[in-house]
């Protein structure tokens, strides 16, 4: 697999994503996977926000969050079906604003597979838009799928055998965090300006439609779940 940042301009807020992201790419190859960071697609769609206080904050995290509780550095919020920081909220490389996560990335992701097949001619083309999030009881943070088009998101084990004959129960691999796992890796979190990327040669299954919950697990069969449990219920 190879992967490849693309270094750019500073994105600004209303900036059209089609536009900037064709400016950077004179063709794409067919079988590849264009990656763009969720945060030029918040500031595409003005997804962006001013709080002058903590109040102000924590009320805008609460109303983009499923569910809210205080740590002692960020908000631990459930959005959109995934544990995340703060619901995704962001004031790193904001210019003073908060970057809110986009409104629909699987719609986005869809929306410029499209237009982006027609462009360049190609068949076979996935679109990733990729966050940062914190594994519990690991330092750092790592890439994952917020939304995706054109490939399969994962891939499914259960049923067919190990090397020794032995069928797997249970074991499933996620191919969309992984894949923005590897990417967020090269993009950088920091200075780097490089909020697109380009993957090629991917172990990965294309197709036309794809299951946007296919990822998704539900809390009852959550392995996580005996610790969820432990957490206290938040306060509205």
């Amino acid at each position: 697999m190879i992967i490849r940042p693309i270094k750019t301009h500073v994105f600004q807020e209303g900036d059209d994503l089609f536009a900037f992201i064709t400016d950077y790419f004179k063709k794409l190859p067919e079988k590849s996977v264009v990656v763009i960071t969720s945060k030029i697609v918040a500031l595409a769609e003005r997804r962006t926000a001013i709080a002058e206080n903590a109040q102000m904050k924590e009320k805008l995290i609460r109303a983009e969050s499923e569910f809210a509780i205080p740590t002692k550095y960020v908000w631990l919020t459930v959005k959109d079906g995934m544990v995340m920081a703060s619901a995704g909220i962001d004031e790193s490389n904001a210019n003073g604003k908060l970057i809110l996560l986009p409104k629909d990335s699987f719609k986005t992701s869809r929306f410029l597979r499209n237009k982006l097949r027609e462009h360049y001619d190609v068949k076979h083309l996935g679109v990733l838009i990729t966050d940062s999030r914190i594994i519990p009881l690991r330092v750092g943070v790592t890439g994952f799928a917020l939304g995706y088009a054109g490939f399969r998101g994962v891939k499914d084990y259960r049923g067919t055998p190990d090397i020794f004959g032995r069928k797997f129960k249970f074991s499933r691999t996620d191919v969309a965090d992984s894949l923005a796992t590897a990417a967020t890796c090269v993009m950088g979190e920091g200075n780097e300006q490089q909020p697109l990327a380009i993957i090629e040669k991917a172990p990965i299954e294309f197709c036309d439609k794809i299951h946007r919950k296919e990822l998704h697990i539900d809390i009852q069969e959550d392995m996580y779940r005996p610790l969820f449990s432990k957490l206290p219920k938040p306060k509205r």
